[in-house]
Protein backbone atom coordinates (compact mmCIF):
# COMPACT_ATOMS: atom_id res chain seq x y z
CA UNK A 1 0.00 0.00 0.00
CA UNK A 2 1.19 3.52 -0.50
CA UNK A 3 2.54 4.77 2.47
CA UNK A 4 1.05 8.34 1.82
CA UNK A 5 -2.31 6.50 1.64
CA UNK A 6 -1.91 5.11 5.19
CA UNK A 7 -3.37 6.63 8.15
CA UNK A 8 -1.42 6.41 11.37
CA UNK A 9 -3.31 5.94 14.62
CA UNK A 10 -1.14 8.69 16.02
CA UNK A 11 1.13 11.48 13.81
CA UNK A 12 3.95 12.05 16.98
CA UNK A 13 6.31 13.56 13.35
CA UNK A 14 4.38 16.57 12.00
CA UNK A 15 4.21 18.27 14.89
CA UNK A 16 7.73 18.18 16.10
CA UNK A 17 8.84 19.45 12.74
CA UNK A 18 6.62 22.27 12.89
CA UNK A 19 8.14 23.14 16.14
CA UNK A 20 11.55 22.20 15.45
CA UNK A 21 13.20 25.53 16.03
CA UNK A 22 11.57 26.45 19.22
CA UNK A 23 12.46 22.22 20.29
CA UNK A 24 16.17 22.80 18.97
CA UNK A 25 16.42 26.30 21.23
CA UNK A 26 15.68 24.38 24.35
CA UNK A 27 18.56 21.78 23.97
CA UNK A 28 21.22 24.57 22.86
CA UNK A 29 19.88 27.08 26.17
CA UNK A 30 20.76 23.52 28.42
CA UNK A 31 24.10 22.73 26.02
CA UNK A 32 25.23 26.61 27.19
CA UNK A 33 24.31 26.19 30.78
CA UNK A 34 24.56 22.81 31.64
CA UNK A 35 21.51 22.36 33.75
CA UNK A 36 19.99 19.37 32.89
CA UNK A 37 18.67 18.34 36.00
CA UNK A 38 16.38 21.02 38.03
CA UNK A 39 16.59 24.61 37.55
CA UNK A 40 15.23 27.62 36.18
CA UNK A 41 13.45 25.55 32.95
CA UNK A 42 11.96 23.33 35.65
CA UNK A 43 10.40 25.75 37.73
CA UNK A 44 9.31 28.10 34.91
CA UNK A 45 7.20 24.86 33.35
CA UNK A 46 5.50 23.72 37.24
CA UNK A 47 4.41 27.44 37.20
CA UNK A 48 3.07 27.48 33.86
CA UNK A 49 1.66 24.23 34.56
CA UNK A 50 -0.04 24.70 37.83
CA UNK A 51 -2.04 28.37 36.45
CA UNK A 52 -3.06 25.71 33.33
CA UNK A 53 -4.56 23.37 35.63
CA UNK A 54 -5.80 26.15 38.01
CA UNK A 55 -3.92 24.77 41.00
CA UNK A 56 -1.32 26.36 43.45
CA UNK A 57 1.36 23.77 42.89
CA UNK A 58 2.53 21.61 40.13
CA UNK A 59 5.95 19.50 40.77
CA UNK A 60 7.52 18.10 38.23
CA UNK A 61 8.58 14.18 38.19
CA UNK A 62 10.19 11.56 35.62
CA UNK A 63 6.71 10.17 34.48
CA UNK A 64 3.54 10.03 35.35
CA UNK A 65 4.02 6.86 37.33
CA UNK A 66 5.99 7.93 39.56
CA UNK A 67 3.49 11.09 39.44
CA UNK A 68 0.35 8.76 40.94
CA UNK A 69 3.02 7.00 43.37
CA UNK A 70 4.33 10.20 44.42
CA UNK A 71 0.96 11.68 44.91
CA UNK A 72 -0.11 8.66 47.20
CA UNK A 73 2.70 8.69 49.06
CA UNK A 74 2.61 12.79 49.91
CA UNK A 75 -1.37 11.91 50.75
CA UNK A 76 0.19 9.38 53.36
CA UNK A 77 -1.16 6.12 51.51
CA UNK A 78 1.46 3.13 53.48
CA UNK A 79 1.43 -0.25 53.91
CA UNK A 80 -1.55 -1.95 55.12
CA UNK A 81 -4.00 0.38 53.27
CA UNK A 82 -6.43 -0.18 50.21
CA UNK A 83 -6.96 2.33 47.61
CA UNK A 84 -10.15 2.18 45.30
CA UNK A 85 -10.17 2.14 41.45
CA UNK A 86 -11.39 0.90 38.10
CA UNK A 87 -9.96 -2.27 36.39
CA UNK A 88 -10.43 -0.23 32.68
CA UNK A 89 -7.23 1.32 33.19
CA UNK A 90 -3.38 1.17 32.36
CA UNK A 91 -1.26 -0.82 34.93
CA UNK A 92 0.57 2.38 36.19
CA UNK A 93 -2.56 3.32 38.37
CA UNK A 94 -2.43 -0.06 39.90
CA UNK A 95 1.33 -0.19 40.07
CA UNK A 96 1.75 3.35 42.02
CA UNK A 97 -0.79 1.93 44.78
CA UNK A 98 1.16 -0.94 45.11
CA UNK A 99 4.59 0.24 44.86
CA UNK A 100 3.05 2.68 47.63
CA UNK A 101 2.70 -0.21 50.03
CA UNK A 102 -1.44 -0.52 49.63
CA UNK A 103 -3.03 -2.57 47.58
CA UNK A 104 -6.23 -2.08 44.66
CA UNK A 105 -9.83 -2.68 45.71
CA UNK A 106 -11.80 -2.54 42.34
CA UNK A 107 -15.41 -0.42 41.55
CA UNK A 108 -16.40 -1.46 37.99
CA UNK A 109 -16.78 1.69 35.26
CA UNK A 110 -19.77 3.33 34.18
CA UNK A 111 -20.53 1.64 30.49
CA UNK A 112 -21.16 4.77 28.52
CA UNK A 113 -18.27 7.35 29.77
CA UNK A 114 -15.91 4.55 30.92
CA UNK A 115 -14.97 6.05 33.92
CA UNK A 116 -15.82 4.82 37.70
CA UNK A 117 -19.01 4.26 38.13
CA UNK A 118 -20.55 6.42 40.72
CA UNK A 119 -22.96 3.69 41.64
CA UNK A 120 -21.20 1.12 42.64
CA UNK A 121 -18.50 3.09 44.02
CA UNK A 122 -21.70 3.96 46.79
CA UNK A 123 -22.78 0.67 46.87
CA UNK A 124 -18.75 -0.50 47.83
CA UNK A 125 -18.44 2.27 50.68
CA UNK A 126 -21.35 1.29 51.64
CA UNK A 127 -21.42 -2.54 51.45
CA UNK A 128 -18.29 -3.85 50.85
CA UNK A 129 -16.87 -1.95 53.70
CA UNK A 130 -17.29 -1.42 57.14
CA UNK A 131 -16.21 0.91 60.48
CA UNK A 132 -13.26 -0.56 63.02
CA UNK A 133 -13.62 1.29 66.45
CA UNK A 134 -11.87 4.14 65.29
CA UNK A 135 -15.04 4.99 62.88
CA UNK A 136 -12.01 4.27 59.79
CA UNK A 137 -13.03 2.46 56.79
CA UNK A 138 -12.08 -1.26 56.22
CA UNK A 139 -12.56 -3.43 52.94
CA UNK A 140 -14.60 -6.54 53.73
CA UNK A 141 -12.60 -8.07 51.45
CA UNK A 142 -9.32 -7.17 52.10
CA UNK A 143 -9.41 -6.38 55.81
CA UNK A 144 -7.44 -3.33 54.85
CA UNK A 145 -8.04 0.33 55.81
CA UNK A 146 -9.54 2.38 52.53
CA UNK A 147 -7.78 5.19 52.45
CA UNK A 148 -8.16 6.70 49.15
CA UNK A 149 -9.74 6.91 45.75
CA UNK A 150 -8.42 7.00 42.41
CA UNK A 151 -11.09 8.45 39.74
CA UNK A 152 -9.34 7.64 36.61
CA UNK A 153 -10.14 10.44 33.84
CA UNK A 154 -9.82 8.20 30.75
CA UNK A 155 -9.58 8.94 26.94
CA UNK A 156 -9.69 12.81 27.82
CA UNK A 157 -13.17 12.72 29.75
CA UNK A 158 -13.17 13.39 33.41
CA UNK A 159 -14.73 11.36 36.16
CA UNK A 160 -18.24 12.79 37.55
CA UNK A 161 -16.38 14.37 40.39
CA UNK A 162 -18.58 16.02 42.45
CA UNK A 163 -20.26 12.72 44.17
CA UNK A 164 -16.90 11.13 44.12
CA UNK A 165 -15.79 13.85 46.40
CA UNK A 166 -19.02 14.09 48.77
CA UNK A 167 -18.01 10.29 48.84
CA UNK A 168 -14.88 10.94 50.09
CA UNK A 169 -15.88 13.04 52.37
CA UNK A 170 -18.59 11.35 53.83
CA UNK A 171 -15.85 7.93 54.43
CA UNK A 172 -13.13 10.11 54.83
CA UNK A 173 -10.87 8.93 52.36
CA UNK A 174 -8.54 10.94 49.80
CA UNK A 175 -9.46 11.83 46.55
CA UNK A 176 -6.26 10.99 43.97
CA UNK A 177 -6.74 12.31 40.06
CA UNK A 178 -5.58 10.23 37.67
CA UNK A 179 -5.20 12.72 35.04
CA UNK A 180 -2.66 11.12 32.75
CA UNK A 181 -4.87 10.87 29.73
CA UNK A 182 -6.51 14.00 30.72
CA UNK A 183 -4.57 17.49 30.21
CA UNK A 184 -6.87 20.32 29.96
CA UNK A 185 -9.82 18.53 30.26
CA UNK A 186 -12.56 20.36 31.98
CA UNK A 187 -15.42 19.39 34.46
CA UNK A 188 -18.95 21.62 35.16
CA UNK A 189 -18.91 21.37 39.16
CA UNK A 190 -22.89 21.75 39.89
CA UNK A 191 -21.63 22.86 43.80
CA UNK A 192 -19.29 25.15 42.64
CA UNK A 193 -21.25 26.33 39.62
CA UNK A 194 -18.13 26.66 37.42
CA UNK A 195 -16.02 24.83 35.46
CA UNK A 196 -13.02 23.04 37.02
CA UNK A 197 -9.71 21.81 35.28
CA UNK A 198 -8.49 17.83 35.88
CA UNK A 199 -6.22 17.74 38.45
CA UNK A 200 -7.63 20.81 40.34
CA UNK A 201 -10.35 19.00 41.93
CA UNK A 202 -9.12 16.19 44.26
CA UNK A 203 -6.38 16.62 47.11
CA UNK A 204 -3.98 16.07 44.28
CA UNK A 205 -3.52 15.03 40.60
CA UNK A 206 -1.31 13.27 38.75
CA UNK A 207 -0.61 13.55 35.00
CA UNK A 208 1.86 11.71 32.53
CA UNK A 209 3.57 13.52 29.82
CA UNK A 210 4.75 10.56 27.67
CA UNK A 211 5.03 11.10 24.42
CA UNK A 212 1.38 10.00 23.06
CA UNK A 213 0.24 12.01 25.50
CA UNK A 214 -1.80 15.41 24.28
CA UNK A 215 0.64 17.43 25.74
CA UNK A 216 3.66 14.98 25.50
CA UNK A 217 7.08 15.49 26.24
CA UNK A 218 10.67 13.62 23.92
CA UNK A 219 10.81 10.79 26.32
CA UNK A 220 9.35 10.58 29.76
CA UNK A 221 7.79 13.14 32.01
CA UNK A 222 4.86 13.70 34.85
CA UNK A 223 3.76 15.97 37.21
CA UNK A 224 1.63 16.03 40.05
CA UNK A 225 -0.74 18.96 40.58
CA UNK A 226 -2.27 20.02 44.39
CA UNK A 227 -3.46 23.51 46.24
CA UNK A 228 -1.73 21.65 49.24
CA UNK A 229 1.80 23.21 49.47
CA UNK A 230 2.69 20.31 52.37
CA UNK A 231 1.62 17.78 49.57
CA UNK A 232 4.11 19.48 46.64
CA UNK A 233 7.21 19.44 49.74
CA UNK A 234 6.38 16.02 50.23
CA UNK A 235 6.53 15.11 46.57
CA UNK A 236 9.52 17.41 45.93
CA UNK A 237 11.28 15.41 48.76
CA UNK A 238 10.31 12.37 47.44
CA UNK A 239 11.55 12.64 43.92
CA UNK A 240 15.07 13.80 45.23
CA UNK A 241 15.76 10.97 47.06
CA UNK A 242 14.10 12.42 50.40
CA UNK A 243 16.43 15.84 50.21
CA UNK A 244 15.27 18.87 52.17
CA UNK A 245 18.93 20.43 50.99
CA UNK A 246 21.72 18.93 49.31
CA UNK A 247 22.79 15.90 50.79
CA UNK A 248 20.28 16.30 53.71
CA UNK A 249 17.36 13.54 53.82
CA UNK A 250 14.16 13.70 56.19
CA UNK A 251 13.01 10.41 54.46
CA UNK A 252 14.54 7.61 52.11
CA UNK A 253 12.91 8.84 48.23
CA UNK A 254 13.68 7.87 44.83
CA UNK A 255 15.36 9.36 41.76
CA UNK A 256 11.91 10.91 40.16
CA UNK A 257 13.22 14.13 38.70
CA UNK A 258 12.10 16.29 35.58
CA UNK A 259 15.04 16.80 33.66
CA UNK A 260 15.59 20.18 32.33
CA UNK A 261 15.31 19.67 28.92
CA UNK A 262 12.21 17.36 28.94
CA UNK A 263 10.52 20.69 31.14
CA UNK A 264 11.94 22.99 28.75
CA UNK A 265 10.20 21.23 25.60
CA UNK A 266 7.14 21.02 27.70
CA UNK A 267 6.81 24.37 28.14
CA UNK A 268 7.30 24.96 24.24
CA UNK A 269 4.38 22.58 23.95
CA UNK A 270 2.22 23.98 26.66
CA UNK A 271 1.63 27.06 24.71
CA UNK A 272 -0.14 24.88 22.01
CA UNK A 273 -2.07 22.47 24.14
CA UNK A 274 -5.32 24.34 24.03
CA UNK A 275 -5.44 24.77 20.43
CA UNK A 276 -4.82 21.15 20.12
CA UNK A 277 -7.12 20.34 22.25
CA UNK A 278 -9.59 22.12 20.50
CA UNK A 279 -8.70 20.13 17.26
CA UNK A 280 -9.19 17.01 19.03
CA UNK A 281 -12.48 18.18 20.00
CA UNK A 282 -13.38 19.18 16.50
CA UNK A 283 -12.28 15.73 15.21
CA UNK A 284 -14.51 13.96 17.53
CA UNK A 285 -17.41 16.06 16.32
CA UNK A 286 -16.67 15.08 12.72
CA UNK A 287 -16.65 11.24 13.87
CA UNK A 288 -19.72 11.61 15.65
CA UNK A 289 -21.58 12.79 12.48
CA UNK A 290 -19.68 10.45 10.00
CA UNK A 291 -19.98 7.52 12.21
CA UNK A 292 -24.19 8.44 12.90
CA UNK A 293 -25.43 6.26 10.02
CA UNK A 294 -23.40 2.79 11.70
CA UNK A 295 -25.10 3.03 14.77
CA UNK A 296 -25.55 -0.69 14.52
CA UNK A 297 -22.11 -1.31 13.77
CA UNK A 298 -20.52 1.12 16.40
CA UNK A 299 -21.20 3.05 19.23
CA UNK A 300 -19.76 6.34 19.58
CA UNK A 301 -18.27 7.56 22.63
CA UNK A 302 -20.76 8.83 25.42
CA UNK A 303 -19.30 13.15 26.36
CA UNK A 304 -21.29 13.49 29.49
CA UNK A 305 -22.95 16.85 29.84
CA UNK A 306 -20.60 17.82 32.82
CA UNK A 307 -17.71 17.13 30.86
CA UNK A 308 -15.48 18.62 28.25
CA UNK A 309 -13.51 16.18 27.00
CA UNK A 310 -10.14 16.75 25.85
CA UNK A 311 -10.13 13.27 23.42
CA UNK A 312 -6.93 11.82 23.83
CA UNK A 313 -8.79 8.70 22.35
CA UNK A 314 -11.56 8.98 20.31
CA UNK A 315 -13.11 5.35 21.47
CA UNK A 316 -15.72 3.62 19.76
CA UNK A 317 -17.82 0.20 20.48
CA UNK A 318 -18.39 -2.60 18.28
CA UNK A 319 -19.52 -6.13 19.14
CA UNK A 320 -17.54 -7.06 16.38
CA UNK A 321 -14.51 -5.59 17.11
CA UNK A 322 -11.38 -7.62 15.93
CA UNK A 323 -13.02 -8.30 12.42
CA UNK A 324 -13.21 -4.19 12.17
CA UNK A 325 -9.87 -3.72 13.23
CA UNK A 326 -8.46 -6.15 11.11
CA UNK A 327 -10.56 -4.73 8.23
CA UNK A 328 -9.64 -0.77 9.14
CA UNK A 329 -5.62 -2.29 9.02
CA UNK A 330 -6.26 -3.96 5.63
CA UNK A 331 -7.54 -0.28 4.11
CA UNK A 332 -4.17 0.89 6.18
CA UNK A 333 -6.07 2.47 8.84
CA UNK A 334 -4.14 2.31 12.34
CA UNK A 335 -6.26 1.47 15.57
CA UNK A 336 -5.26 0.57 18.74
CA UNK A 337 -7.10 -1.31 21.96
CA UNK A 338 -6.93 0.51 25.31
CA UNK A 339 -7.36 -1.36 27.30
CA UNK A 340 -7.87 -5.48 26.09
CA UNK A 341 -7.33 -7.17 29.33
CA UNK A 342 -9.23 -5.61 32.50
CA UNK A 343 -6.91 -5.32 35.07
CA UNK A 344 -8.26 -7.88 37.54
CA UNK A 345 -7.94 -10.51 35.02
CA UNK A 346 -4.46 -9.59 34.62
CA UNK A 347 -1.91 -12.18 35.35
CA UNK A 348 0.22 -9.81 37.69
CA UNK A 349 -2.74 -9.63 39.59
CA UNK A 350 -3.80 -13.05 39.60
CA UNK A 351 -2.61 -12.78 43.75
CA UNK A 352 -6.00 -10.79 43.95
CA UNK A 353 -8.23 -13.68 43.38
CA UNK A 354 -10.53 -12.00 41.08
CA UNK A 355 -13.02 -13.54 39.14
CA UNK A 356 -14.56 -13.47 35.61
CA UNK A 357 -18.20 -11.67 36.02
CA UNK A 358 -16.83 -9.44 38.61
CA UNK A 359 -16.54 -6.12 37.16
CA UNK A 360 -18.61 -7.04 34.00
CA UNK A 361 -18.75 -3.20 32.60
CA UNK A 362 -15.00 -3.16 32.28
CA UNK A 363 -14.98 -6.39 30.77
CA UNK A 364 -17.52 -5.84 28.23
CA UNK A 365 -15.72 -3.22 27.48
CA UNK A 366 -12.37 -4.46 27.01
CA UNK A 367 -13.69 -6.60 24.12
CA UNK A 368 -15.41 -4.06 22.77
CA UNK A 369 -13.62 -1.02 22.59
CA UNK A 370 -11.30 0.07 19.60
CA UNK A 371 -9.63 3.16 19.29
CA UNK A 372 -10.07 5.16 16.09
CA UNK A 373 -6.86 7.78 14.60
CA UNK A 374 -7.24 10.72 17.02
CA UNK A 375 -4.59 13.66 16.98
CA UNK A 376 -4.13 17.33 15.96
CA UNK A 377 -4.11 18.13 12.39
CA UNK A 378 -6.00 15.00 11.90
CA UNK A 379 -7.41 16.01 8.49
CA UNK A 380 -11.05 15.88 7.33
CA UNK A 381 -9.92 13.52 3.95
CA UNK A 382 -8.48 10.98 6.53
CA UNK A 383 -11.71 11.40 9.04
CA UNK A 384 -13.86 10.75 5.72
CA UNK A 385 -11.39 7.30 4.44
CA UNK A 386 -12.09 6.18 8.24
CA UNK A 387 -16.04 6.78 8.21
CA UNK A 388 -15.71 4.90 4.47
CA UNK A 389 -13.90 1.59 5.72
CA UNK A 390 -16.04 1.42 8.74
CA UNK A 391 -19.38 1.63 5.98
CA UNK A 392 -17.73 -0.34 3.92
CA UNK A 393 -17.19 -3.05 6.80
CA UNK A 394 -20.88 -2.44 7.61
CA UNK A 395 -22.35 -2.93 4.19
CA UNK A 396 -20.35 -6.22 4.18
CA UNK A 397 -21.62 -7.63 7.16
CA UNK A 398 -25.34 -6.51 6.60
CA UNK A 399 -24.89 -8.71 3.34
CA UNK A 400 -23.74 -11.85 5.40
Amino acid sequence: MDANLVIPFLDLVTPHLELEQDLSEVFCRSLSTAGFIGGVMVEGFEQSFATFCGTRHAVGVSSGTDALRFALMACGIQSGDAVVTVPNTFIATTEAITQAGAAPEFVDIDENTYTISIERLRHYLANDCTRNQFGRLISRRSKRLVTAVIPVHIYGQMADMDPILDLAEEYGIAVIEDACQAHGAEYFSRKRNCWMTAGSMGRVGAFSFYPGKNLGACGEAGAVTTDDGDIAARVRMLRDHGQVRKYYHDVEGYNGRLDAIQAGILSVKLKYLARWNGQRRAGARVYDELLEPFRGIVTIPGEASYSKSVYHLYVVRTSFRNELQAHLTDAGIGTGIHYPIPLHLQNAYAWMDRKIGEYPESEKAANQILSLPMFPGLTLGQQGRVAEAISQFAAKHASC
